[in-house]
């Protein structure tokens, strides 16, 4: 009979574990997280923020940023992390009001803004910058604006440039070659016009997993 009791209780310890983990789990799903590689989708556009290894032709010279309505495209990829000379915990919700840097994989910068005219519509310039290591500086910053406390997935944010205070949006012009039919990325200081990115496809790191395989969905 004590076996048996010792049995029940071990299983019931076991349950509570388990609901409280798949809780947890459940409620962390639903936040973008520091760690976590994204693609940024502008929803008044529907077109992913992108970058490749292509230099303007004017203003800075640094690596061009544009947007891409093709969804597969791996250049398309971005991780999130701390802004410079600071930390922030694998899996930990990005909060609203954060500072962080958008760090490109394929090519090793980060999301850049900076006094120079954009291309195309003479708005500000987004490029991507850093050195070798993906170190770069203050104009690698951004501060998330939303409501609440923390960036959700489901829900779309705003990224303001903490150096000009510009915001990241679409011109909606379009490049011709060698970049052709990809959308001008610009900064522009009026928060209301195509300014809204929510997170599209990812792999997501959440506090609960950190010491297993991250959820994900399609990159």
């Amino acid at each position: 009979m004590t076996h048996f009791l010792e049995l029940v209780s071990l299983v019931l310890a076991v349950s509570l574990v388990f609901n409280i983990d798949s809780a947890y789990a459940a409620r962390n799903n639903k936040y973008v997280t520091c760690g976590s590689v994204l693609k940024l989708l502008n929803t008044d556009y529907q077109v992913r923020l992108h970058s490749h290894d292509v230099k303007y032709g004017t203003g800075s010279g640094q690596q061009s940023v544009t947007a891409t309505e093709i969804q597969e495209d791996v250049n398309s990829h971005w991780a999130i992390k701390a802004a410079t000379g600071k930390h922030c915990e694998r899996g930990e919700p990005v909060k609203c009001g954060d500072v962080i840097r958008l760090h490109h994989l394929a090519t090793n910068k980060n999301l850049h803004s900076h006094n120079f005219q954009s291309p195309l519509s003479g708005n500000q310039e987004i490029s991507a910058y850093g050195d070798e290591r993906g170190i770069g500086d203050s104009g690698d910053h951004w501060l998330i604006v939303c409501s609440g406390d923390s960036w959700q997935r489901n829900t779309p944010v705003k990224l303001r440039h903490t150096d000009t205070d510009m915001y990241l949006s679409i011109s909606g012009r379009t490049f011709g070659r060698p970049i052709n039919g990809q959308m001008e990325v610009v900064g522009i200081s009026n928060p209301y016009s195509g300014t809204d990115w929510s997170a599209a496809e990812g792999l997501f790191i959440h506090q609960s997993e950190n010491e297993s395989a991250p959820r994900h969905t399609e990159l």
